[in-house]
């Protein structure tokens, strides 16, 4: 697929994120209470929206611990790469949907906490393997494959019929992108780059996009949006790895935020 079609198929994605965040905002307080239309909230990608599941795994990117989670009720660190809550947990709280999206490797999940959503995300990851590999978390490969485990699960809790309706009638949010560039890209190895062009390794990105949506249509999802790239050279690593005196001129590096909105 050419960079172009795969940039037409991130915008409508982009799209279709928009107008569910516009209905999400028109729903009443009442309303919110209870969610009609949308049954679950499943999210894949980063640490922007991983909320816990490296606790399960053997790696040291961690937040279960001070200061994350200190403006939590309990002020205790759920492995949110966050003071509090996501912005998913929001969006599924004003939805109606669960106060907070768990993580799917929690092995203390009901039936009940399952059939209104779970968390496959991952610290760390990317859509490149490479990067998961490097940070030693799950690639967003695997957490398709999590996803296919999920369905099958259901099938037996809940039975084929009222998996397939709660499949297509969930949101599913994916946010990963970043750590392409600033570990592998603009790392200190920079190990992409040297087999990558830049416009070639966004199209390898995309590619892997494509493939994790097409994935997850598949499996039967409907509704499935993507979250943009924030301006990357703005990043406080990445200015001090590729800042010519990061001591002194700490400003944003345009060339590297400008790979963001491609």
């Amino acid at each position: 697929m050419s960079l172009s079609g795969s940039f037409l198929t991130v915008s409508v994605l982009f799209l279709v994120h928009l107008v569910v965040l516009v209905v999400f905002t028109q729903q009443t307080a009442e309303t919110r209470r209870i969610n009609t239309t949308t049954s679950a909230f499943f999210v894949f990608g980063d640490s922007t929206v991983d909320s816990g599941n490296n606790n399960y795994i053997p790696t040291i990117s961690r937040s279960n611990f001070p200061p994350y989670g200190k403006d939590l009720p309990d002020h205790i660190a759920t492995g949110r790469f966050t003071n509090g809550k996501l912005v998913t947990d929001y969006l599924s709280s004003y939805a109606g949907i669960k106060d907070m999206i768990p993580p799917y490797l929690d092995p203390t999940l009901t039936v009940e906490d399952r059939k209104t959503g779970v968390c496959f995300a991952s610290a760390g990851t990317g859509f490149d393997p490479l990067t998961a590999q490097i940070n030693v978390v799950i690639p967003i490969q695997k957490q398709l494959k999590y996803f296919k485990e999920y369905k099958s699960r259901m099938e037996v809790e809940i039975g084929n019929e009222k998996t397939r309706r709660l499949i297509s009638s969930a949101f599913f949010l994916i946010s990963a992108g970043t750590n392409d560039f600033m570990v592998n890209y603009y790392g200190p190895t920079k190990i992409r780059s040297k087999t990558y062009n830049i416009s070639a390794y966004q199209e390898f990105l995309l590619q892997q996009g494509q493939q994790l949506i097409q994935g997850l249509l598949g499996l039967g999802a409907r509704k499935i949006a993507f979250v943009g790239l924030p301006p990357i050279g703005c990043v406080p690593a990445v200015i001090t790895l590729n800042s010519d005196n990061a001591l002194t001129h700490r400003g944003c590096i345009q060339r590297l935020s400008a790979v963001a909105p491609l």
